[in-house]
């Protein structure tokens, strides 16, 4: 047997045909998920990029490794102390460390380490490949003529589990001009109208409407066509949805290319395959565009597609966080369970034919835009912001996910029951992950160090540029509420 793992950096799931998009971005996903398992609602624990990957590396909760922003100390792993043995604990205890020693020949093509300094990744692979050096600003043309090389000399052979990493989606859109809009043609998303533009428009926050590049606007529009600076018009929206899923299509028709060398080499039927992302990417929810600021349901929910050999196809709508994927995966490839492992194995229901139950309710976290954690049970997600990313939030939001699944209506006021069970579903979490700890809560450490590493120090220019574009209010709202703060 043999495992193909294809990470699509930044792929939300409501792009993808095989989860009910209208437009055509995913062909050969599509049909992949058509022969195989697709999880309807996994998500990430941590969020972005790097608390996300380390989560999946060492399959544990943020709270637990550590490692939840994207600077500060709290970008590393929890050191080991005094404690710490010839050998590593996280490094001992990582995913890839036990499929290496159950057997499997692990072998990993990406630039997440480089990008953000996180070795920890490594531990376990025993063949780490960054083709470019670019540091995620590479295209799929760049990377998958390695991992078709790497699958020449090595796929026929057995037990291997081969991980491919492609950024096309995530920001800044970078899909080549040769490459055209297939989109040109096609509708936005329904949910997205010119009353959603204009008032984001009128409000704050990085990477919001007035600021897509940031808290200003950036040189990108000579390097990056296809990403729009502001959103202030209707096309500009277009440009912004289209350059998005320019990259999904990239990143598909490359899946594509994989698929065709496991094919010609013989080994198609008897190969898993493993679709997913680290976090998906607001196209506007929230007043974000391009970008992965919240613990809230688009960058949180993530595409799972499993094809795997002797498994009936089907969906999965239990509630999952991705280490149960994972887990359960690891269990199926024979290889054992880590004991300081947060992800709960269900490999027993995949081979009984039985759906798994999931998860009674998730929480989610992310540190390195804004400090949140969310509750996610049943329709509702509560989101707690201990830090709003400058985005003048306030403590508490609810969302009906079933019925808005955008994001788009607040109902705290309405509902403060229901607010009052997430913030209980976030505390007893909270206790739960802490007495299994020797470490302090991360979350604590960030907001002590002066907060998520994307906001800190911005608040007093990006309060000037509020007031030079009629938004004053926000202004004085951000400043009563950061001025005080360290690193504001």
């Amino acid at each position: 047997m043999r495992v193909l793992f294809i990470d699509i950096d930044t792929l939300r799931p409501d792009h993808l045909g095989c989860y009910g998009y209208h437009r055509p971005t995913s062909p050969a996903i599509d049909a992949i998920a058509a022969e195989g398992l697709r999880f309807d609602r996994c998500y990430a624990t941590d969020t972005p990029c790097l608390p996300s990957r380390s989560a999946l590396s060492t399959m544990q909760f943020g709270i637990r490794n550590g490692a939840i922003n994207h600077g500060g100390t709290r970008a590393d792993l929890f050191h080991e102390g005094a404690g710490r043995d010839f050998r590593s604990a996280s490094a001992s205890g990582s995913m890839a460390m036990h499929l290496a020693r159950a057997g499997w020949r692990t072998a990993s093509i990406s630039s997440f380490p480089e990008r953000h300094s996180s070795y920890h990744w490594c531990a376990g692979f025993r063949e780490n490949i960054d083709p470019t050096g670019k540091g995620g600003l590479e295209e799929a043309a760049e990377i998958i003529p390695t991992a078709l090389d790497w699958l020449e000399r090595n796929g026929r052979d057995d037990r291997w589990f081969l991980h491919v990493h492609m950024w096309d989606p995530h920001t800044p859109y970078r899909a080549p001009e040769g490459f055209g809009n297939p989109f040109a043609a096609d509708p936005l998303p329904a949910w997205y109208s010119e009353e959603v533009r204009r008032a984001h428009w009128e409000a704050c926050g990085p990477h919001g409407a007035q600021e897509v590049s940031g808290f200003a606007p950036s040189t990108w529009a000579a390097q990056f066509p296809r990403q729009p600076q502001s959103i202030d018009s209707m096309a500009a929206a277009r440009q912004m949805f289209d350059g998005y899923d320019c990259g999904v299509r990239r990143s598909d028709d490359h899946v594509a290319q994989l698929v065709a060398r496991l094919k010609a080499l013989g080994v198609w039927e008897d190969t898993a395959i493993v679709i997913t992302s680290d976090h998906g990417e607001d196209l506007g929810e929230l007043n974000s565009y391009g970008d992965h600021q919240f613990a809230d349901e688009i960058t949180h929910r993530l595409p799972m597609v499993v094809r795997w050999p002797g498994l009936r196809p089907r969906v999965e709508t239990g509630l999952h966080y991705h280490l149960d994927v994972w887990a359960t995966l690891v269990e199926l490839m024979g290889a054992k369970q880590g004991e300081s492992w947060d992800g709960t194995c269900f490999a027993d229901d995949l081979r009984a034919c039985r759906s798994a139950a999931g998860r009674q309710s998730l929480v989610l976290s992310q540190a390195a835009w804004s400090c949140q954690r969310s509750a996610r049970w049943g329709d509702w997600l509560m989101i707690r912001s201990y830090h709003d990313g400058l985005h003048g939030f306030p403590r508490h939001m609810l969302f009906n996910i079933v019925e808005d699944p955008h994001e788009q209506h607040d109902r705290a006021g309405d509902r403060p029951d229901l607010v009052e069970h997430g913030l209980a579903l976030i505390e007893t979490w909270r206790s739960d992950c802490l007495s299994r700890s020797p470490h302090p809560d991360p979350m604590d450490l960030v907001l002590a160090e002066g907060g998520p590493l994307h906001c800190r120090g911005a608040l007093k220019d990006y309060a000037a540029r509020l007031r030079a574009t009629g938004r004053a209010g926000w202004a004085e709202r951000l400043e009563r509420e950061h001025g005080r703060r360290p690193g504001a």
